[in-house]
């Protein structure tokens, strides 16, 4: 996407936002500034389209240098980073409003580590003191967050939640909130094996299906419902994709705030790529590819 293309569908989603949203929500602004709202969510949402992994170092090299002409009323790399916090709002409010998903009935569950630091540098971690948690995922132990998604299977992100490294997948406080107002079947890794999680989510008109551990009997199902499971892959992807080709992950965080922004600034990004891994079906029938 082109970013005259982004800025525009961006300002619309804006400037509905400061309809809806009142001044005392927003809270006072202190200075005004010459670049729009708009323009720092593009410039945030561009970032993690680029190739650059620093973000001082694309909006030093790149925007300052390349986008001039898109941005004439840029500001200095110190007074940008002081207006992020102005953006966290409306981006979260467009990932609301006008988040292209579709309740289709099957959905996917999983979740994916952030880290915020090296294992070895814990104790001396400052940013993140009191907020982010030690947690054990299949690759070891970590020391940040966890950010819980649930996709369909056109890989539209049906919603998110972010919790401390140390929250179980299992939570039925998460999981709930996650599938709220979705009804059909929810597939999800051995890590959502529940009785109590699954009592609750089918009272809520969801019928969660993982595979069985080692230890457990083997149950009848569905021979859709075992293809669909296979298909799990298609929310590790989405995962990979947000941290391997977006920028989800770094340890170059210097606020809580700048970390959320980012992370929605991601959301926002893989939100708006047009081909997204899908489960393809003909005529109803599954169809053994992931695209």
């Amino acid at each position: 996407m082109e970013i005259t293309e982004l800025f525009c569908r961006i300002d619309d989603a804006t400037q509905s936002f400061l309809n809806e949203i009142s001044p005392k929500t927003i809270g006072k602004i202190k200075r005004n500034s010459r670049l729009s709202l708009s323009e720092i969510i593009t410039i945030l949402i561009y970032f993690q389209i680029s190739s650059y992994k620093d973000f001082k170092d694309y909006y030093i090299k790149h925007v300052s240098v390349f986008l001039r002409k898109e941005f004439p009323n840029l500001v200095s790399y110190n007074r940008f980073v002081e207006l992020i916090p102005r953006a966290i709002l409306p981006m979260f409010y467009y990932l609301q409003k006008y988040n292209e998903n579709e309740k289709t009935g099957i959905y996917f569950i999983d979740s994916t580590t952030l880290k915020v630091c090296d294992n070895h540098r814990i104790h001396s971690h400052k940013v993140f003191k009191g907020l982010a948690k030690r947690g054990k995922s299949s690759m070891g132990w970590f020391f940040g967050f966890k950010l819980h998604l649930v996709c369909n299977e056109k890989g539209q992100i049906m919603s998110f939640m972010l919790s401390n490294g140390a929250k179980s997948d299992q939570n039925i406080g998460i999981v709930t909130t996650l599938c709220k107002g979705l009804a059909g079947k929810l597939f999800g890794d051995r890590g959502y094996i529940s009785h109590p999680l699954f009592e609750t989510l089918f009272h809520q008109g969801l019928h969660l299906i993982t595979k069985i551990k080692k230890n457990m009997k083997n149950k009848l199902m569905q021979i859709s419902d075992k293809l669909l499971l296979r298909k799990r892959a298609i929310i590790e992807s989405i995962n990979d994709q947000l941290k391997n080709i977006f920028v989800l992950e770094h340890s170059r965080h210097r606020s809580p705030i700048n970390f959320i922004a980012n992370l929605l600034a991601c959301l926002l990004a893989y939100n708006f790529k047009e081909v997204k891994p899908s489960v393809k079906f003909n005529n109803g029938l599954l169809l053994n590819e992931i695209i």
